[in-house]
């Protein structure tokens, strides 16, 4: 793959990994979650089309911002789907001693080219949808065993992962389903942090300029205590 169709870039991350991050939004997306903030990043074949030297010069450019205990973060989307490409990227900039991010919901065949990106990654931001495969498909239209074993496999190498959860109340919030992730995560050992992110409707009207109906649109924000019972649940205290 000799270019990648990016969405746009944000120079001043400071949630997506340590540090300050120069964010890169690959575009497409195969899951279909129904409480997106950034649908307009779904179909694949739209954003613009960046070589590898054009990439990397935008990364250049913004080094200064982020070089002191910064990095790089690559999101979407899902940036896996365009996993030959920024496997190239990751081992370039490493090569320039810029520190790698992946935030990725896992949700993909570990291939070769996957294989090689996390080769070149020096931290995960792994998105668990859920952990139970039928509530799973509710909520993102597709299965979570690629999640699950991409957490595995990221264990096995000793690859540091954060993980992600977002609480939406009535399809993520199930003490039950907590409990069940958290013995999940138990046993490995390469996990940083845990970040559990409240449910919210900010990307509500990217929705609807895509035309679509916003699929949560009866749903509120978790309250502060579901957000510090289920931090509990995940954190073992």
């Amino acid at each position: 793959m000799t270019t990648a169709k990016i969405h746009s870039f944000e120079s001043l991350g400071t949630v997506d990994g340590p540090g300050i991050r120069f964010v890169i939004f690959f575009q497409g997306c195969h899951l279909k979650c129904k409480y997106c903030h950034n649908r307009d990043l779904w179909d694949c074949s739209i954003g613009k089309e960046y070589t590898m030297k054009e990439l990397c010069m935008e990364v250049i450019k913004h080094k200064d911002f982020f070089d002191h205990g910064g990095g790089i973060t690559v999101t979407g989307g899902e940036p896996l789907l365009q996993a030959e490409f920024l496997a190239e990227f990751f081992e370039t900039c490493q090569a320039l001693k810029i520190h790698t991010a992946l935030d990725t919901a896992g949700s993909v065949p570990l291939t070769k080219n996957v294989r090689n990106v996390l080769q070149h990654t020096n931290l995960v931001l792994l998105d668990i949808k859920h952990i139970d495969d039928e509530k799973g498909k509710e909520l993102t239209g597709s299965s979570n065993k690629n999640t699950l074993a991409f957490a595995q496999y990221l264990n096995d190498k000793k690859i540091p992962m954060w993980i992600r959860y977002v609480v939406v109340p009535g399809y993520t919030d199930s003490p039950e389903d907590v409990k069940k992730l958290a013995d999940f995560l138990a046993p490995m050992t390469n996990i940083e942090k845990i970040e559990v992110l409240p449910y919210h409707e900010m990307g509500k009207h990217k929705w609807e300029l895509m035309g679509d109906k916003y699929q949560l649109e009866n749903v509120k924000a978790p309250t502060k205590d579901s957000i510090e019972n289920i931090k509990k649940i995940l954190e073992r205290k």
